[in-house]
C-alpha cells in the first residue's frame, strides 16, 4: 500500500509591501502566486486526508487497529492543515488590513473573498478534507499593489508664516461699552503770564478746546466649509478658527499704523504723526543719525521716545554698519544683542514702508480701546448652508484708536541729504 506523508512545504509568511532581496516591493503578481500556491496546498492537504481515510478504514477492517506510524502520519497531516489555516490569517491581517474600506470601494481583495468563502468555513471548522473554491467568483489577482498600498498622512497643516504683532503693544491699553470714544483735547494755550508790579495788571492767557470723537470699528470677515470636514477633523477646525482670527489681527496691525480714517478705517499712528523736521543735518548723515535727529524732535516737543518702527530691511542695515576699519559698530556676530538703538527699543515689521520711520512717545501719544475681543462663531443660517450640508464661519472684532498728541509721535524717511 501507498504510503501517505503530508506535504511541509508551507508557503512561507512575507509581510506584503515590503522589499524582497533585490529591493523590489512586493505587488499583484506576487500576491496571485502565494494565494494560488495555498489553494493547491489546501486541495493537496484536502485529498491526502481523504485517501488516508480510506487507508485508516482499510487497515481497521484488516487489523482492527491502527499501528504508531498510522497515527503519526495522521497527526502530521491535521498539523499541516492548521498551519495553512494559520497562514490564511496571516494573509488576511496583511493584505485585507481594513475590510470596511474595501466594502465602500465596491471591490473585496482576493484574501478577503478566500476567507469569506464558504467551503473554506466549512473546512476550517472539520479541519480535515478537502476545501475546493470556485475562482471564478474570486476577482483578479493580478491588480496593481497601488490599489492596496495606502499613502503615509504627515500630521499637522503645513501653512504659511504668522507675522509677529508688535503695535499693539506700543500703545496704552483701555477698554470701552460704548460706540464711541470723546475726549478733549488743548487746541491752543497763549501763555501770557508775565512778572508784574505790585498794583498793576494782570495779563490775560487763553486756551481753547477741541472736542474729539473716534468710532468704534468693526473688523470682520468668514469664509465657508462642509460640516463633515469639521465634523471629523477637529484640528481643521481649529486651525480654520486660529486662521480667521489671525486675519482679523493683520488687519489690525495695519490699520493701527497706517490707517487713514476715512470710512471705516481707523485713525493711525503714521497719519496723525508729525512730519520729520530735524534741528539741523550732520556732515554725511546715516539712518542712525536721522533716528537720533528724530527723537532729537520728539524731546523738543517735551517727549520722551519710548519706541522705534522701522522696516526689517532698514534694521538690518542698521545692524550691518561698519567703522572705517571695518567692524561692527553695533553688531556682534557672535553673540545676540537687543534690538535698541539710542536706548530705545525697536520694533521692525513689514507693515511699514522700507526707507520709512515712526518714533515717538507711543504710551502717551495713543491708546487701544477694545469693544469686542476676537469672536468666532459658526452657523448654518446663510444662503444655501441648510440645503448643502455647509456652514460659514465668522470671526470679528471692535476697537477703536484714539491720538492724544500729535507731536508725540515724528514720521520721516531715513535718508538724509548731505551738507
Amino acid at each position: 500500500m501507498t504510503k501517505h506523508m503530508p506535504s511541509r512545504d508551507i508557503i512561507p509568511a512575507r509581510e506584503y509591501g515590503r522589499k524582497d532581496g533585490g529591493g523590489n516591493a512586493g505587488g499583484g503578481e506576487e500576491v496571485a502566486k502565494l494565494l494560488e500556491g495555498l489553494k493547491t496546498q489546501l486541495k493537496q492537504n484536502g485529498e491526502q486526508v481523504n485517501e488516508f481515510a480510506k487507508s485508516m478504514n482499510e487497515k481497521l477492517d484488516k487489523h482492527g487497529q491502527f499501528n504508531a506510524e498510522t497515527k503519526k502520519t495522521l497527526d502530521e497531516l491535521l498539523t499541516d492543515g492548521n498551519a495553512l489555516k494559520a497562514r490564511v490569517e496571516e494573509m488576511e491581517q496583511k493584505l485585507v488590513r481594513r475590510p470596511a474600506g474595501d466594502a465602500q470601494s465596491g471591490a473585496k481583495s482576493a484574501g478577503y473573498q478566500v476567507i469569506e468563502h464558504d467551503e473554506f468555513k466549512e473546512f476550517a471548522k472539520r479541519k480535515s478534507g478537502v476545501c475546493r473554491l470556485d475562482v471564478k467568483s474570486i476577482s483578479s489577482l493580478t491588480a496593481s499593489a497601488g490599489t492596496l498600498l495606502e499613502p503615509q498622512r504627515q500630521p499637522g497643516i503645513v501653512q504659511e508664516p504668522n507675522r509677529r504683532f508688535t503695535i499693539r503693544q506700543l500703545c496704552m491699553p483701555g477698554r470701552t461699552s460704548a460706540a464711541s470714544i470723546e475726549f478733549v483735547r488743548e487746541n491752543v494755550f497763549t501763555n501770557a503770564a508775565a512778572m508784574v508790579s505790585e498794583g498793576g495788571d494782570k495779563p490775560e492767557s487763553n486756551i481753547t478746546y477741541a472736542l474729539e470723537t473716534e468710532n468704534v470699528r468693526k473688523i470682520a470677515h468668514h469664509i465657508n466649509a462642509t460640516k463633515e470636514i469639521l465634523d471629523d477633523a477637529p484640528q481643521l477646525q481649529s486651525q480654520i478658527d486660529g486662521r480667521l482670527r489671525y486675519g482679523l489681527d493683520l488687519v489690525e496691525e495695519n490699520q493701527l499704523l497706517l490707517g487713514d480714517g476715512t470710512g471705516q478705517n481707523l485713525n493711525g499712528l503714521i497719519p496723525n504723526a508729525t512730519d520729520f523736521d530735524p534741528a539741523f543735518t550732520p556732515t554725511s548723515p546715516s539712518k542712525i543719525d536721522t533716528l537720533r535727529l528724530a527723537m532729537l524732535q520728539v524731546r523738543l516737543a517735551e517727549y520722551e521716545a519710548s519706541g522705534m518702527v522701522m522696516h526689517p530691511t532698514d534694521w538690518a542695515e542698521i545692524e550691518l554698519t561698519k567703522d572705517g576699519e571695518n567692524r561692527y559698530i553695533m553688531a556682534n556676530p557672535l553673540g545676540l544683542a537687543g534690538k535698541v538703538l539710542w536706548g530705545a527699543p525697536v520694533v521692525d515689521t513689514v507693515a511699514i514702508t522700507a526707507g520709512r520711520f515712526l518714533t515717538g512717545a507711543f504710551n502717551m501719544a495713543a491708546q487701544i480701546f477694545d469693544r469686542e475681543d476676537a469672536l468666532v462663531e459658526i452657523s448654518t443660517e446663510h444662503a444655501s448652508n441648510f440645503t448643502k450640508n455647509m456652514v460659514t464661519i465668522l470671526a470679528e472684532k471692535r476697537l477703536t484708536l484714539v491720538i492724544y498728541r500729535p507731536k508725540a509721535l515724528v514720521e520721516g524717511a531715513l535718508v538724509l541729504a548731505s551738507n
